[in-house]
């Protein structure tokens, strides 16, 4: 198949506060790849939006995560379209997720995608790393039935962290934000308590819903480090604490001695790199299990994630909509981009 006259469209942060989108060269198939064009991808408004404002020092994670120029986006959907000679046919038509960035094709190894088998819309299809990082985040906090569970932050990860620990069996599960939009987009189900703390004291809310055993895990989505020690005031002692946003910004002072040893808290690390590279029987559940287990979860109806898309644009709009998500995105959750 021949490309020659096309040309290949992505999003692009030229700079700090900058998008645009360029047109730039095909991608040529090499040895071992398969071609995807795209068909939708979701913007990560936390992971992109801080790329964006480029506030963060070059030697920290961050600046050796987002130098620009920098071709935002992972979470990708597509369709493979081409295949490189020593590569199997058989790939060409199928629907696969990958951790490509907003752009309209995409070269890559067929071991860097998920195949999608299941009968599933493209865009709740798109949730996939969202799932994958909420999956490993939860599993590396041992979330049991009947815990208590505060999860603070209720963005696209905070929601998925509410509604799957519910779905393990936890009992209550309690959403924590600032904003009424984000608490009424919480299922309307027995279990699940959205609290804004401008509005409740959450600490005697949560000690009336425990019969005052308070939280067993606390999830910290927020992204916002200022808040981040005042959130163990609602954790029982030998409590676990799972930081699953990447807090980025102001640097904060924290009593080792009063928010950790003295509890006897346990604060975990849930980054999406700690999955485990390869299936072992000890543990099965890398990257790609979990996204797996997700499209299963969405095929059966056991997970819905529709409410969660807010708007659907297409990639010609992308500066435009960046602008608005740096303007206020708190009463955005899910953005769908076409291509």
């Amino acid at each position: 198949m021949s490309y020659k006259n096309e040309s290949c469209a992505a999003i692009v942060f030229t700079e700090p506060n900058n998008v645009t989108v360029i047109e730039q060269a095909f991608p040529s198939i090499k040895k071992g790849t398969i071609l995807v064009k795209s068909v939708k991808s979701l913007i990560s408004t936390g992971t992109e939006l801080t790329i964006l404002k480029g506030n963060y020092t070059n030697d920290s994670a961050w600046g050796k995560y987002g130098k620009f120029p920098f071709y935002p986006g992972y979470n990708n959907i597509g369709i493979v379209v081409d295949v490189a000679d020593d590569v199997d046919k058989n790939w060409i038509g199928k629907k696969v997720a990958s951790y490509s960035p907003h752009m309209s094709y995409v070269l890559l190894n067929p071991s860097q995608v998920r195949v999608i088998n299941q009968e599933i819309s493209d865009e709740e299809a798109a949730f996939f790393t969202i799932s994958e990082i909420v999956m490993n985040g939860i599993r590396r906090g041992k979330v049991t039935w009947g815990e208590c569970i505060v999860v603070y932050g209720l963005g696209l990860l905070g929601q998925l962290v509410v509604r799957l620990c519910h779905f393990l069996g936890a009992r209550p599960v309690i959403g924590v934000d600032v904003s009424d939009y984000r608490l009424n987009l919480l299922p309307k189900t027995q279990g699940i308590i959205g609290v804004n703390p401008n509005k409740e004291n959450l600490t005697s809310f949560l000690s009336k819903n425990t019969n005052g055993r308070m939280a067993d895990v606390v999830f910290e989505v927020t992204g916002n480090p200022k808040i981040i020690p005042q959130e163990f005031s609602v954790l029982k002692d030998q409590g676990r604490f799972v930081v699953l946003s990447s807090p980025s910004g102001a640097t904060v002072n924290f009593d080792f001695h009063d928010l950790c040893n003295s509890p006897s808290f346990t604060i975990i690390g849930a980054h999406n790199n700690s999955h485990p590279q390869y299936e072992t029987p000890y543990n099965p559940w890398t990257q790609k299990r979990h996204a797996e287990l997700f499209f299963n979860l969405i095929s059966s109806g056991e997970l819905d994630l529709t409410s969660l898309i807010s708007y659907r644009v297409s990639y010609l709009k992308a500066p435009e909509i960046y602008r608005k998500l740096q303007k206020n995105r708190i009463n955005t959750m899910g953005i769908i981009i076409e291509w």
